[in-house]
């Protein structure tokens, strides 16, 4: 039998959604975890950012979505929802902290719990040079976890757990949910006849893209008519473009932009192999979803989160420089085998982390949550 929750009403604070042109794997978990809390009798609300992809307000799959703000805007917005009471009674809060926290804990008696997909420590610096990348990771690593000393954690991976703890977390209050793996749909069609490298995520400088496209450059020596498929938005999507005309690959490399789902599976389907450049990632759902395919992924080691979503030499492999994620899609465009036997790993991997899985242990969190704010625990009500 499932869980029920022990709540009414749940708010998620999420700078953006899914039908934002940037949204990406975060954005996918948070709202997998809405739908299945809906469908288990809650009231579900994402704050998030506003955009011109969505109305300002609706209800998709049960889950009400209000949009308030910009990219910064949306922070203050949420927080006024919430101290005004405009979102309605309010049983619980998940604050979900890409890097900065919503502050929900300043605006709520109710049990907060918090989000975190990863830690931005490496990121920082190369989005916000200089003294804001340096207050960022300040309120990051310093000032929430102050703020937040009795809140419950919720993060997609150990090694992010780790480095929560490291941060002064503690890990007894951080528990572990990972992402599921969409069941991918029938497909028409078979991989591209030609070699092809796909990359599937947000085009920001942090997702190090330029490092696939260094490989493209590298590699077509020995691959006259290797192809990279590039799928996704963001505002580095011009400087990414100048870069491939710099190396001189543009005419191998396709900028698709923000694609449909069904699109995307085509892409995954069609690729040889999936590069995952990152310079870090809680997870890296777009493992699993390439896995879906038998595709398998190169990844860097150092993301963290990759470390459990591949399994080096089983569903992909890891690497530690540059130089060596060039040679391992070498190696993979050009070894059938190992091309079988890791997507065959991949395939295999995806199966086991399954939304159900996540959306009963997210549930089961926040149960705890809710019921410890009842008590006093750990939040007062």
């Amino acid at each position: 039998m499932l869980e029920r929750p022990q709540f009414r009403h749940v708010v998620f604070c999420n700078w953006r959604d899914t039908t934002n042109p940037e949204g990406g794997g975060s954005e996918r978990y948070v709202e997998h975890i809405a739908r299945g809390l809906v469908r288990r009798g809650c009231r579900v609300t994402i704050c998030c950012a506003r955009h011109d992809n969505a109305p300002a307000d609706e209800i998709r799959d049960g889950v009400r979505f209000v949009r308030r703000g910009g990219k910064l805007g949306v922070y203050p917005r949420a927080l006024a929802g919430l101290a005004l009471r405009r979102l309605g009674p309010v049983d619980l809060v998940v604050d979900v902290q890409n890097g900065l926290p919503f502050f929900t804990r300043l605006a709520t008696r109710r049990p907060v719990v918090v989000l975190v997909h990863h830690v931005h420590r490496e990121q920082w610096p190369v989005v916000f040079p200089g003294l804001p990348g340096r207050i960022g990771w300040w309120i990051e690593s310093r000032l929430a976890p102050r703020l937040y000393a009795r809140s419950q954690y919720v993060t997609v991976s150990a090694a992010t757990r780790d480095e929560l703890d490291e941060l002064g977390v503690g890990a007894g209050r951080i528990a572990v949910v990972h992402n599921g793996t969409d069941p991918s749909p029938d497909l028409t069609g078979e991989r591209s006849p030609t070699p092809t490298i796909c990359v599937v995520g947000r085009l920001v400088p942090h997702k190090q893209i330029e490092h696939a496209i260094d490989a493209v450059a590298e590699l077509r020596g020995r691959f006259p008519r290797l192809r990279c498929q590039i799928a996704g938005a963001g505002w580095w999507d011009d400087s990414l473009r100048k870069y491939a005309v710099r190396r001189g690959v543009a005419d191998a490399i396709d900028f698709l932009g923000h694609v449909d789902e069904a699109e995307k599976h085509r892409i995954y389907a069609r690729a040889w192999v999936q590069a995952l450049p990152s310079l870090k990632e809680g997870w890296g759902l777009v493992v699993g979803e390439a896995g879906a395919h038998a595709t398998p992924t190169v990844a860097y080691r150092s993301a963290r989160g990759t470390q459990e979503s591949i399994t080096d030499d089983v569903s992909g492999l890891l690497v530690d420089s540059k130089a060596e994620l060039i040679a391992a899609l070498g190696e993979l465009l050009d070894d059938h085998e190992l091309r079988e036997r890791l997507g065959k790993g991949a395939y295999e991997s995806s199966l086991r982390y399954t939304w159900i899985h996540a959306e009963e242990s997210f549930l089961s969190v926040l149960n705890l949550a809710y019921d410890r704010g009842r008590t006093g625990s750990i939040d007062p009500e």
